[in-house]
């Protein structure tokens, strides 16, 4: 059975954005030894154009083959005039105000977005990567199986956290952790039990 990843970039403090979603702090950071383990060991969730400004958009998919991300996280490519941010992946995004995909590659999810993950969970292929955000996570908490953190040496004190969700305790394991040069830290943890 393939795996549900949350993949994520987070603050010390555990927010994946500030309070207006702003995340450009993150992307500065990339550099060196890290930027080297995101190009090889990483590609498959990289956004296609970031793949291909890398030099990296013909690297095969060797972890995940699809993507899932909320709306708000969609928004950011959108404004940016980009409808399919990861065509080397199979798309979801859900969202409950778009009723129709603006681009082909892409699928749109409502209703019970936590029955869709189980069902693509069932099929055949690499694990699925979920890009964000914090809502969509807090919904799927129940479906992840693996969390890959990686962390920033930033502290925000507020914004948007890792899970949306209401208190409860759901048990994790640490897998691995990876330390950088430029201080940022991957943590990968498999779900308990």
């Amino acid at each position: 059975m393939r795996k549900l990843s949350y993949f994520i970039a987070t603050s010390i403090d555990g927010f994946i954005g500030g309070p207006g979603g702003e995340a450009d702090f993150f992307t500065e950071l990339v550099a060196d030894d890290y930027l080297d383990y995101l190009k090889e060991e990483c590609a498959d969730t990289l956004p296609t154009a970031v793949r291909r400004a890398l030099g990296v958009d013909d690297a095969p998919n060797t972890r995940y083959d699809t993507v899932i991300q909320g709306r708000a996280s969609y928004d950011l490519a959108l404004k940016a005039d980009i409808t399919s941010p990861y065509a080397h992946l199979r798309e979801f995004v859900v969202s409950n105000s778009i009723q129709e995909s603006p681009d082909p590659n892409v699928r749109i999810l409502s209703g019970d977005v936590a029955a869709a993950v189980r069902e693509l969970k069932k099929e055949e292929g690499l694990d699925i990567y979920l890009c964000g955000g914090a809502h969509l996570a807090g919904q799927l908490i129940d479906e992840v199986d693996e969390l890959v953190i990686k962390t920033y040496p930033v502290v925000l004190g507020s914004g948007i956290p890792m899970f949306a969700a209401p208190f409860r305790v759901s048990a994790f394991s640490p897998a691995s952790m990876r330390a950088f040069g430029n201080g940022v830290v991957v943590t990968q943890y498999g779900r308990k039990g």
